[in-house]
């Protein structure tokens, strides 16, 4: 299976099916990390009719799946402030300048890959007057998620930073969110 994703369908058709297929693992790969608010199921949005992303990863990790980001950025004021109230049991964070990357892997089954961040307007969780216009596939193909796979686990565990070129952005390798 490979389908293609647009726009606002990355909300449902990226997060929500990776979130419901996710058993074990979870890793997410992006260039900026925010205070991302998802609708509710029923789709409401805003005070009380809204989750945060954060609150997601609480779900999962009592469903007992490991989270793991990794991002490029330094997380939005708001994102840090979610996590210094509490950071999930299973979510691992770390920090990259060089992460460019935007995927989303469920088990090592399931991949999205495209161009959406972990944000609001990039998921489509705003207003279609105020999200982005992206782009990307979701994928059952093992041989497209495994490669990809390898490469975010060797950056996420560090295995880029002996050679990597652009140490003087990153005086702690793979720093996680100073709370």
């Amino acid at each position: 299976m490979i389908r293609l994703i647009l726009n606002d369908e990355h909300l449902w058709g990226v997060l929500e099916e990776a979130f419901a297929a996710c058993r074990h693992r979870l890793f997410l790969a992006t260039a900026d990390v925010k205070d991302l608010h998802l609708p509710t199921a029923d789709g409401r949005r805003g005070r009380g009719g809204s989750r945060t992303i954060l609150d997601v990863f609480g779900e999962l990790s009592n469903r007992g799946v490991q989270v793991h980001l990794i991002h490029g950025g330094v997380p939005s004021g708001p994102f840090l402030a979610d996590l210094k109230r509490g950071r999930p049991a299973s979510l691992t964070m770390r920090r990259c300048p060089r992460m460019h990357a935007k995927a989303v892997i469920a088990d090592g089954r399931w991949m999205y890959l495209g161009s959406a961040n972990l944000t609001g307007a990039g998921l489509g969780a705003k207003s279609a007057a105020r999200r982005n216009f992206e782009a990307g596939v979701i994928t059952d193909q093992t041989p497209l998620i495994d490669p990809l796979a390898d490469m975010l686990a060797d950056v996420f565990a560090g295995g880029q930073c002996p050679s990597c070129g652009r140490k003087a952005y990153c005086p702690v390798p793979l720093e996680e969110p100073d709370l």
